[in-house]
């Protein structure tokens, strides 16, 4: 009685008019005061910033590119601390890196933006940083926010040196024609070297040493002097509030109540709430809800201007709205729309299933937010007789896809078979039957079962990469080895310093696709690095091998593979469906065939019952016919049984074959 006393009386000073003094209002049992005001009142809206403080001459737009694990993700939480974006704790690691996936593996996968309030010398700057992933996989990521930037932040490890992916993204922005800072890191470092850093620096990128700057980003030791170079080195944006709007979409995200929110760069104008805009791309309408700046939350702004980085939000409902690279206008104000980007190209097809076929309409809807998110997974319908429905999905490597993989069940609880990694071929047919079939001469095989037969193409193409290994000269003999096992072409060496080496080999796709990478981390103790641009393709001799059960094709297991690779895969792949296929009660016949050629056999052997176990001396004659009865008892059954693969058993085989 006494509780529900206290409750009434409560809603009734609730309910009366509230006094100036706010404890009265709050609810029993919670704190007074202004913490506890903030945390009653916080829905009820953010307060709104004004960006017109901050015209163009004041904005510099910048990422932070580097090989992975050089420190880029730490020294964007120095710059948030520094310049007060966010509180200075000893938990703030990884503060961009959002996704459970990130923070569980430690790289970055995301590129992700934040916007930063810096006064220098008296003057209010708002810097617009984007932190973005440094393993080759995701360099479409980096490639991507690179039109939204005027300059970029090259971090380089002092201890470790260039590795392949530093070279990669200097060029990047290098082509894009950015400012470039140099930046080492790491200099409190036992064994950091930041004199041999520079002079790598010096020399591959022809960047004077006394424009590079030597920071530590966890202990935040000359962080401020990087701020400094950004606002010295950087350009503005070269853009006017008085032309008509333009505006970049660079990324996306999915909200389930907001609909699509879109990363915008402002090339022109302005855009605020109520604005009516139009998508370039699908020439539809929207009307703007919200526009603001990541800081690196969501943070409301009346207005976005010309050259200022923010978010949109416009009442897209649907995933495939929001193209990234698109360009959106005010209606009845069009404008030329920008170039956008190249679209990823796939190094790595999988197909993608289902565990269950009644969860085919929930896999299909978080696949679609899911590439909304990243943009560079294409995919296509496919179906399997063993797996049902599900879809072929292009990758841009194997990191790629077990990332994507991941997402998938940490963020939509989905469980999914997928299939072992293959690499788009080419064949140029020679059947003019074919050619009227498919409507061209050149078609591209990115599944097994669609491989062409030999007799009516006159050439089969595979993709070929160009690789830039970068490594320490003792371990040059066991990597030039292991690259030509590998059917490699060495293309250029050079000696970055006395100690480092520069590889440059023209690898076919498919060698590196699946093990190579760890081959090399453990033939060089782990200081070789390893980075790829696609080269075009080849003429090669593919054949397509047929897993066989009792001589009936399995299409799921089917692989395209090099004439030189075969036997040995063929053994492998009968073995490993030795031991996963559950034994019968006949014999099953493991075959791996090239047409009508067998190249490799495994036999797994039938239950057999002991006849003869009721005989007990006597005449042999008894026991041979026993023993024979069974025999044919299990020849006519092997005719007529059907081996049923189960599910388990295909995805044990059909798995990435790292573990050989």
């Amino acid at each position: 009685m006494a509780l529900a006393g206290r409750t009434v009386a409560w809603w009734a000073r609730l309910r009366s008019p509230c006094p100036a003094a706010v404890p009265l209002c709050l609810p029993p049992r919670l704190p007074a005061g202004p913490v506890a005001c903030e945390r009653l009142y916080s829905s009820r809206g953010k307060e709104k910033l004004d960006m017109l403080m901050y015209p163009v001459e004041s904005i510099r737009n910048f990422s932070i590119i580097a090989h992975v694990d050089h420190g880029k993700s730490t020294l964007a939480d120095r710059l948030l601390e520094i310049t007060g974006t966010i509180a200075k704790t000893d938990r703030n690691k990884q503060v961009l890196d959002k996704l459970q996936v990130e923070r569980e593996r430690g790289i970055t996968v995301k590129a992700q933006s934040a916007s930063i309030f810096y006064n220098h010398e008296g003057v209010n700057y708002l810097l617009n940083l984007i932190d973005t992933p440094g393993h080759v996989d995701f360099s479409y990521e980096v490639s991507r926010s690179l039109p939204a930037c005027q300059g970029v932040i090259l971090v380089v490890d002092a201890n470790e040196g260039i590795q392949a992916q530093t070279v990669a993204n200097f060029y990047l922005a290098f082509e894009a024609q950015l400012a470039i800072i140099p930046v080492i890191n790491k200099i409190d470092l036992k064994n950091a070297d930041p004199e041999r850093v520079e002079k790598q620096i010096e020399k591959l990128f022809d960047i004077p040493i006394d424009e590079c700057v030597r920071i530590s980003a966890k202990q935040g030791t000359n962080v401020e002097k990087v701020l400094q170079k950004v606002i010295e080195k950087i350009p503005p944006p070269q853009c006017n509030t008085a032309d008509p709007l333009k505006a970049l979409v660079f990324d996306s995200t999915f909200d389930h109540y907001r609909g699509v929110i879109a990363n915008i760069a402002l090339f022109g104008g302005e855009i605020e709430k109520g604005h009516k805009i139009v998508s370039a791309h699908t020439k539809k309408r929207y009307e703007v809800n919200e526009v603001g700046i990541l800081t690196p939350n969501e943070q409301p702004t009346h207005k976005l201007y010309a050259g200022q980085v923010g978010y949109l939000i416009a009442g897209m409902k649907e995933v495939t709205e929001a193209q990234i690279g698109d360009t959106l206008f005010l209606y009845k104000q069009p404008v030329e729309p920008l170039p956008g980007f190249k679209s990823a190209k796939p190094m790595v097809f999988a197909g993608m299933y289902p565990v269950d076929q009644t969860e085919y309409n929930n896999l299909k809807s978080a696949l679609e937010r899911l590439t909304l998110n990243d943009s560079s997974v294409t995919v296509h319908r496919d179906s399997s007789l063993a797996l049902g429905a599900g879809w072929r999905l292009g990758f841009l490597g194997l990191l790629h896809m077990e990332v994507f993989n991941q997402r998938l069940e940490q963020e939509y609880n989905m469980s999914v078979i997928l299939t072992a990694p293959t690499v788009p071929y080419k064949a140029i047919l020679s059947s003019a039957k074919l050619i009227k079939e498919y409507g061209k001469a050149e078609i591209t095989i990115i599944n097994p079962a669609q491989f062409p037969d030999k007799l009516s193409v006159s050439e089969y193409l595979e993709p070929t990469v160009l690789g830039t290994i970068v490594t320490p000269h003792e371990y040059i003999g066991k990597i030039i080895t292991l690259c030509q096992d590998r059917r490699a072409v060495q293309k250029d060496m050079l000696y970055i310093d006395e100690r480092r080496v520069m590889l440059k080999y023209l690898f076919p796709l498919n060698e590196i696709v699946v093990d190579f990478y760890d081959a090399l981390k453990s033939l060089s103790s782990g200081y070789a690095s390893f980075d790829y641009e696609d080269a075009g393709y080849q003429a090669a001799d593919l054949i397509k091998m047929d897993i066989l059960l009792n001589g009936n094709p399995v299409e799921e297991l089917s692989t395209i593979i090099h004439n030189d690779k075969a036997y040995a895969t063929g053994k492998f792949l009968c073995e490993r469906l030795k031991d996963a296929i559950p034994r019968q009660l006949f014999e099953i016949a493991i075959q791996a065939a090239i047409g009508k050629k067998i190249i490799a056999r495994e036999t797994l052997k039938a239950y057999r019952k002991n006849v003869v176990a009721k005989c007990y001396g006597g005449d042999i004659t008894r026991r041979m016919k026993l023993l024979k009865r069974q025999a044919e008892g299990k020849k006519l059954m092997r005719k007529i049984g059907n081996v049923e693969v189960p599910r388990d058993a295909f995805i044990r085989v059909l798995k990435r074959q790292t573990d050989k």
